[in-house]
């Protein structure tokens, strides 16, 4: 029996983090934008980066073989460039630039991930709490200029999901939308382009206030976004037609995610709208890989924080008072889930 079995998938994820690793360090060395001006050989890359020669080869065709870089030629004449791909969303001065997530979990939470068995065993946090220091945000939101960097680096991963219910999410009937834990308003600005009637409030804490009111400005939307500065579970949220929530919820205990359901009702009018961005589990909980594994990461991160499928937020938005739900896919493994009240 054993003879007509294939060892090949679990022999592939068992490896899956050598392949991480490998795309990690590539942006950590800003490989990508190294390449931004022209294809180079081995050798004028691994200079330009500063790398010793023993594993330029490897590490170059390893980048090759998992499709993130191209190569013209073979041998030392060989020259690498970037795939259509990594040109966009890799290349620091691209616009498209998604790095900062990646960033992030190489410096951070690559090796969190190693005490995976602890957190099952205890359900606490294995990040920098876990040695009784405090927590990356703590540090990012008491230095403004570290905490402008770390939401200049992260917004661009979501730019895709917003545009996506920008066209999928019927706001034709709306007026003005909420955006909770806006950041530095992405979502007002990708939707507002698209929609020229919408008007926004991006709602977050103070610290935020001036890097979101910046980011407005530059896209030359202040006349229809207004930065509110507050706490979601100490403040009321500011009233709206619309209230959107991209990848907060997850963020959260059942006893948080009902407080921010609930205040979102509060803020809606009858016929409003809650909309909920997340990498939404399949409702039998067998397909979407990436939501289940996202939902262990917030078990390291946070401890009771988790992500949830569509019959969750069903469950909880009825529990509330919602009367109808939809779910929206968007990109890859994200949708948006829509409580109507």
């Amino acid at each position: 029996m054993s003879q007509d079995l294939d060892p090949a998938p679990i022999l592939e994820v068992a490896t899956g983090f050598w392949a991480s690793k490998v795309l990690l360090t590539a942006v950590e060395l800003d490989l990508f934008s190294a390449l931004a001006e022209k294809p180079k050989t081995a050798a004028e890359l691994g200079a330009a980066l500063g790398l010793h020669p023993r594993g330029t080869y490897d590490f170059f065709d390893a980048l090759v073989a998992l499709g993130f870089l191209e190569r013209e030629g073979d041998g030392a004449d060989g020259r690498y460039r970037n795939t259509p791909e990594t040109s966009a969303f890799l290349v620091k001065q691209s616009p498209a630039y998604i790095g900062g997530l990646p960033e992030m979990l190489n410096s951070r939470i690559f090796g969190f991930w190693n005490h995976l068995g602890e957190a099952l065993r205890t359900g606490q946090p294995q990040n920098e709490t876990k040695g009784g220091g405090p927590s990356i945000f703590d540090v990012l939101y008491s230095d403004p200029e570290r905490l402008g960097e770390f939401l200049h680096a992260m917004s661009g991963a979501q730019s895709g999901n917003f545009a996506a219910l920008a066209e999928k999410f019927d706001f034709s009937r709306y007026r003005t939308v909420t955006d909770v834990g806006g950041s530095l308003a992405l979502l007002s600005c990708v939707v507002a382009e698209r929609h020229p009637h919408l008007h926004f409030q991006s709602f977050d804490l103070p610290p935020v206030g001036p890097h979101a009111q910046k980011a407005i400005d530059a896209a030359g939307l202040g006349d229809r976004i207004q930065v509110v500065s507050g706490d979601f579970f100490s403040d009321p949220l500011p009233k709206a037609d619309v209230v959107t929530m991209g990848n907060v919820l997850h963020d959260w205990n059942l006893e948080n995610k009902l407080h921010l359901i609930r205040s979102a009702y509060d803020a809606l009018p009858d016929g409003g709208a809650l909309v909920a961005i997340e990498n939404i589990i399949d409702d039998a909980r067998r397909e979407n890989a990436f939501g289940l594994l996202m939902s262990l990461n917030m078990l390291i991160e946070f401890g009771d924080a988790f992500d949830y499928t569509a019959a969750d937020f069903r469950r909880w938005g009825t529990e509330v008072g919602f009367q109808r739900f939809e779910v929206i896919p968007l990109a890859g493994p994200s949708s948006a889930v829509v409580a109507y009240k």
